[in-house]
């Protein structure tokens, strides 16, 4: 299934200065404006909640009718598996608070997650302990932010190629947002976007301590449309992200640094564009990364105003790619900017979820 396109919800110019604004405030000092950052706009990325956090999507998972989860639908609190699952599946949408650290049993075991449904983390406390979020084919209109989901790695099992316990799984599902959350110690993905998945966008996360972090695609085709951007990926080996047979993906404000594998040093990547791809990097920050971003000779790369501070290896560039201000507003934050900011910004947050 495709949806048309999004439209241009401002002027090029508008976009700019306030990205200029906004960029040299945050670069002098994160006080105030890095929660102002959290809670841009309604016309750029959704409207802003009373807690001062958007509580809608930006990017491309605001397109083609948007995403809200199960806004509109009841309100729960889950402190355990048995909860958690049962709101989780249900038909109806829900809005489910996860109120502390769930353990799932028995070990990797799936938490199956149908449409229209919101899963957030109680302030900073909710937490996924040794189990996956998993998306069926088919399932639309989901939100899960502010949530740790770690711990379901297999001790000496570096490569997890005899398992499938992933963070969050999802096989070609449309409208998901991917928010504030925490992801640590995965044995297989942290984030897998597998197959057609569709209107995607994976915000202010933290993926850490991990093999096979983010990966998209495991098709042929090439339909999905993703935004990444203010994610932190710290001390992680490939996939952050592999992006394969995307229509379009738009990563911006990213910060990549300390990558870590204790079995092959040699093979370490940042992000990836593969297949027929076509990808759009912005004003990111990679530190001490091998070939911070690399592109198939097939797919197409368009990179502008990173900084790479201590790279080797790769940093191809090739294709014209896409505008991705062609689909969406959004605002740009200077990469000199980024790490303090993505350090800061995410993960949980104890205003997220807390009413």
């Amino acid at each position: 299934m495709t949806y048309p396109h999004g439209k241009r919800l401002s002027g090029p110019g508008h976009g700019k200065v306030v990205a200029a604004v906004i960029g040299l405030v945050t670069v002098l000092g994160l006080g105030t404006l890095g929660e102002a950052h959290a809670a841009p706009p309604a016309s750029e990325a959704g409207a802003v909640s009373p807690s001062g956090w958007a509580d809608r999507p930006h990017g491309f998972a605001s397109l083609a009718g948007g995403t809200w989860g199960g806004a509109g639908g009841k309100v729960v609190t889950v402190t355990d598996q048995a909860a958690l699952a049962k709101y989780a599946a249900a038909p109806e949408p829900y809005v489910i608070r996860v109120k502390g650290s769930i353990t799932a049993q028995p070990f990797g075991a799936s938490i199956e997650v149908a449409s229209d449904k919101t899963i957030v983390g109680v302030g900073a406390t909710g937490e996924l302990v040794q189990g996956e979020f998993h998306l069926s084919p088919g399932t639309h209109n989901v939100i899960i932010r502010n949530l740790t989901i770690r711990d379901s790695a297999v001790e000496g099992n570096w490569d997890c190629k005899d398992t499938d316990f992933d963070g969050i799984q999802m096989d070609t599902v449309h409208h998901v947002w991917v928010d504030h959350n925490r992801f640590s110690n995965i044995c297989d993905g942290q984030l897998d976007v597998r197959k057609d998945s569709e209107y995607v966008t994976v915000s202010y996360n933290r993926f850490e301590n991990n093999n096979k972090t983010f990966g998209l695609g495991w098709t042929t085709n090439v339909k999905t449309q993703i935004t990444i951007d203010h994610n932190w990926f710290r001390g992680t080996k490939q996939r952050n992200p592999s992006v394969d047979n995307a229509a379009y993906a738009h990563l911006y404000n990213n910060y990549l640094t300390a990558q870590a594998d204790p079995g092959d040093p040699v093979w370490t990547y940042g992000n990836w564009s593969r297949g027929a791809t076509k990808m759009v990097i912005e004003n990111s920050y990679y530190r001490d990364v091998q070939h911070p971003y690399q592109a198939d000779t097939t797919a197409e790369l368009v990179q502008r105003g990173s900084i790479l501070h201590n790279t080797t290896g790769r940093h191809d560039e090739w294709g014209a790619a896409f505008d991705p201000r062609d689909f969406y507003a959004y605002r740009l934050d200077p990469a000199a900017a980024v790490p303090a900011l993505v350090t800061r910004l995410s993960g949980p947050q104890k205003q997220i979820g807390a009413h």
